[in-house]
């Protein structure tokens, strides 16, 4: 094992020493920076608390503006419904379905 790594050992000083500084750089840092494109790093495997953040926000918003899409097409086809017209009614119970599934998943803001 020792007369192995001394062959390696000259191949590895003849080696641009920028070039095994930046490999040893690369692999020390691989679970944060995987990939390097010239002088930009992209993050591929972690995700950063802010970045989690950021995604839960949005997700949250999209469901807030589809349930007031849903309140919306609930009351249209409710006022529909109450002048007669079954496919309004029945279009009006899809939507509200829809919105006591969506409601859990919307957090509570009592301000």
């Amino acid at each position: 094992m020792l007369s192995k790594n001394l062959v390696l050992l000259p191949a590895v000083l003849l080696l641009p020493a920028c070039g095994v500084a930046g490999a040893a750089m690369d692999i020390a840092t691989a679970p944060v920076r995987v990939v390097k494109t010239g002088s930009t790093v992209v993050d591929v495997i972690t995700t950063s608390d802010s970045e989690r953040d950021q995604k839960r926000g949005r997700e949250i918003r999209q469901r807030e503006e589809r349930l007031g899409e849903l309140d919306r097409e609930y009351r249209k086809q409710s006022a529909r419904c109450e002048r007669g017209n079954d496919e309004a009614c029945r279009k009006a119970d899809r939507a509200y379905a829809e919105m006591r599934a969506l409601m859990p998943a919307v957090p509570y803001d009592p301000q």
